[in-house]
């Protein structure tokens, strides 16, 4: 349904809705963006959209197009827009339509042609219905984009994170690491505290940062310590972006 894409570039998927993953694909894509990269960011699919002037628009796609400075439409950057907040294959049922998957390949592949490094938010965790046919699972494994997880800190998160997990892996889809968001560092738990090792452990995945709690914030800009959390990741390497090597993503920068 969708071609691979043909840039390196992450996945962002979660144990489930409200996790964060806007939140932590906005920081991945910031983090290519201030080192110069042409970033590409995209969501295929949103729901629960607003009514502009315009029409119907993704405010996770807004936060995205900020933090990656992206010089793409937002209807490129969200091709497919509902606006009840559910799950894409019941919003577009219920609104008469149907996923134009034809649209979300032009659109991931112009804005392929055109950036150094893609980063793509999924929408809810790796099971939900996109269409009649197909979830975010199959999604992830025609764009062929390593995934990154993002998990909740408290108790209940390692059984999310490991079933999330496992079923990448059944699927043979790519596994850059787990982010765990809106981490307590000043007050963890013990939850909070064994967690990350136990995700570690029982997932054989690692672990890449614990992306702090933040009680507020003014869209689209986001904390500072925040955002510092992500900067001891190799993202480049999360990426399949090797160091010094001039590929084709890398020309007319």
């Amino acid at each position: 349904m969708l071609q691979r894409v043909s840039i390196p570039g992450l996945l962002v998927t979660g144990t489930d809705t409200g996790v964060g993953k806007t939140l932590v694909a906005g920081a991945i894509a910031a983090w290519f963006a201030r080192r110069g990269y042409r970033v590409a960011v995209c969501k295929p699919i949103a729901t629960g959209c607003v009514h502009r002037r315009e029409g119907l628009v993704s405010e996770d796609a807004e936060f995205l197009a900020h933090h990656g400075d992206a010089r793409f439409a937002l209807n490129v950057i969200c091709p497919q827009r509902f606006a009840e907040a559910l799950a894409p294959a019941v919003a577009a049922e219920r609104a008469g339509q149907t996923v134009d998957w034809t649209a979300i390949d032009r659109a991931i592949q112009m804005m392929s042609r055109q950036s150094d490094v893609m980063i793509v938010e999924g929408v809810g965790g790796v099971l939900v219905p996109l269409d009649p046919r197909h979830s975010v699972l199959d999604m992830i494994g025609w764009l062929g984009l390593p995934a990154v997880i993002v998990a909740r800190p408290g108790l209940g998160t390692i059984n999310h994170t490991l079933l999330t997990v496992s079923a990448l892996r059944q699927a043979n889809a790519p596994i850059a690491g787990v982010v765990v968001n809106q981490y307590p560092s000043e007050t963890p738990g013990i939850a909070e505290e064994t967690n990350p090792r136990a995700i570690e452990r029982w997932g054989k995945v690692p672990v890449l940062c614990l992306a702090p709690r933040f009680s507020q914030f003014t869209p689209p800009f986001l904390p500072p310590d925040f955002l510092a959390a992500f900067e001891n990741v190799d993202w480049l390497e999360k990426a399949g972006m090797e160091r010094g090597r001039v590929g084709e993503w890398e020309r007319g920068r």
